[in-house]
């Protein structure tokens, strides 16, 4: 009862206020009369928080949703910070947004209140890539910037991502300082009245920028040459790669590329796919149904920021086999390590980045090549994290997560789609070359490095309840429900971010790591890795699962995945999941 009436008073403070629109308010007047009152506290329950990448939620009315009102007290709060770090000379940042229902609203609502506020703004003419935008500030030399995108969710939510001078996501202590800002505002105080004077509309010469840059992470241009004619299918999901995919691909030498016309329509409902995750098989469907009539070599697709990508390939039978996050991180760094040593491009002072939570091939590769591997925690804005420290002393040539981001070059400090699929098809043209295809490169990357196996599990929790739910749930991890086996193989190494923590042996030692994350890990005896976190922009949390095995041939590998698959749903039972 007492959080009912403190969302009726939330509520009722929208109605008072002289700042809501008309149509605001009917629709906050219309959840205060309704009987139920599970739509009232779900959108005044709280405030949608400002997190260290920006906002994601739910679009609507309310202080928990995502609405040009909520993103209005965010852009002034960023923009105080901005203006207290900065109090002197010209500033300026790059306003972004993908193909979102709203997002063309809140884009220019952000570049009316940095520029009320005294702040330049370049503001993108239309729908870009999230890389881009990364790209764009570092380009401009500019303080910070905004992209308005909710990258692969499903089509109720819109965000936020800010971004600080280096067109990486905001850390320590930029992170803090913004968040502090944008909790001491009210609504009030929001300068929603832009000054025109300081909004410059930019589009095409940043994208030609952009294309050479990409270029950047070509390795072998000889065998784009070679296997120019390489069949390509692309999907844009709808979203922002429509024109830059397309485009960088044409800019590295690629002649046959063919889109999948019903997915190149901006389209913010996703109308051709239940949810724009290149994470769902169904999302790849009509793609692999173009490659199919057009015999294609492999599909690829963007997601609606065109900041991750997915990659279907053939197998031995011709079938279409999706390659998920982890493979994808792999067949990159095997391919960077593998053909810079080729043509004699690798350094010693070279580096490679990859998630705590991405498979531990990786490191074997890394190892077995004495390439340096740092290990940072899930987002990109870790691993820019680690680029920054070494620029113009080490060069990263790659590193990505589990989840289908790769960032191949360091002109952007994001994951970069457009970059990620011109070299995977760099890869696959060098494949073919040698009477292969990506399918057959996975096969030898097991057969070198060692076979695993990459599960998730998603457990949806939303709401309050689902948020509280899921605190105790890691509670309980780190204690009562804490596991000594995992698969019928003993925990061995159990690493606590939160805490800082790594225990071997009944010994406990620090964790070296920038900062605390509420992630926990299990290492087992036989090499199996099980991760869980809560996810920080969605309602729910993941357990990432590791099997480990050994493929000696490439016709093992579909009964080695079904062994796999075993012991993961013994893991899930153990965990209560």
């Amino acid at each position: 009862m007492e959080l009912i009436k403190y969302c009726e008073t939330e509520a009722q403070k929208w109605l008072s206020s002289d700042v809501y629109d008309a149509d605001t308010k009917a629709a906050v007047k219309r959840m205060l009369e309704n009987e139920d009152k599970t739509e009232l506290i779900d959108a005044f329950y709280q405030t949608l928080e400002f997190g260290t990448g920006g906002l994601r939620g739910i679009m609507g009315v309310g202080n928990n949703r995502m609405n040009k009102y909520v993103v209005g007290m965010a852009t002034q709060g960023f923009a105080n910070y901005i203006n207290k770090v900065c109090p002197e000379g010209k500033k300026s940042v790059v306003v972004g947004h993908d193909c979102r229902n709203n997002g063309r609203l809140f884009a220019e609502t952000v570049a009316n209140i940095f520029s009320a506020n005294g702040i330049q703004v370049y503001l993108f003419e239309g729908l870009r890539p999230t890389p881009e935008v990364s790209f764009a500030i570092r380009h401009l030399g500019c303080i910070a910037g905004v992209n308005v995108t909710a990258s692969h969710n499903p089509k109720e939510y819109n965000g936020y991502k800010a971004y600080w001078s280096d067109g990486a996501q905001v850390l320590t202590p930029h992170d803090k300082g913004i968040i502090d800002e944008v909790n001491k505002v009210s609504i009030d105080e929001v300068k929603f009245e832009g000054n025109p004077d300081l909004i410059h509309i930019v589009g095409g010469e940043i994208d030609y920028d952009y294309m050479n840059a990409v270029k950047e992470a070509m390795i072998d241009q000889e065998v784009i040459l070679r296997q120019k004619d390489l069949n390509i299918v692309y999907s844009a999901m709808h979203g922002a790669g429509r024109v830059m995919v397309p485009l960088c691909l044409r800019s590295w030498g690629f002649q046959n590329i063919n889109v999948v016309p019903e997915q190149m329509v901006i389209d913010g409902n996703f109308s051709t796919v239940v949810s724009p995750n290149p994470e769902n098989a169904e999302a790849m469907t009509l793609g692999m149904k173009l490659g199919t009539k057009l015999n294609a070599d492999l599909v690829i697709a963007s997601d609606p920021d065109a900041d991750r990508l997915a990659i279907v390939c053939r197998d031995p039978k011709g079938e279409w086999v999706i390659i998920n996050g982890n493979q994808t991180c792999m067949m990159f760094t095997y391919y960077i390590i593998k053909n810079k040593i080729a043509l004699g491009q690798l350094k010693d002072s070279d580096f490679l980045v990859k998630t705590i939570v991405t498979t531990e091939v990786i490191a074997e590769m890394a190892a077995k090549n004495k390439v340096e591997l740092r290990d940072c925690y899930t987002g990109f804005k870790w691993i820019a994290r680690e680029i920054a420290i070494c620029e113009g002393k080490q060069k990263y040539i790659g590193g990505g997560e589990e989840s289908f981001g790769f960032l191949p070059y360091d002109k952007v400090r994001d994951k970069d789609a457009p970059a990620a699929i011109c070299l995977i098809c760099e890869i696959a043209a060098w494949a073919k070359d040698q009477g292969k295809t990506l399918y057959d490169v996975l096969m030898d990357i097991y057969m070198e490095y060692g076979f695993s196996f990459e599960h998730t599990v998603n457990v949806v929790r939303p709401g309050k309840t689902g948020a509280d739910e899921i605190k105790q749930m890691m509670v309980d991890f780190r204690a009562a429900k804490a596991p000594k086996s995992l698969g019928g193989s003993a925990v061995v190494v159990t690493k606590d971010y939160q805490a800082l923590t790594i225990t071997k042996n009944g010994q406990t030692e620090k964790l070296d790591m920038p900062a605390t994350s509420n992630v926990l890990q299990w290492f087992c005896e036989d090499g199996t890795k099980v991760s869980v976190r809560p996810s920080g922009t969605e309602p729910k949390i993941k357990f990432y699962m590791e099997i480990k095995d050994t493929l000696t041939n490439a016709a093992d590998y579909p009964a080695l995945v079904e062994k796999a698959k075993v012991k993961v749903d013994q893991i899930v039972k153990e965990l209560g999941i």
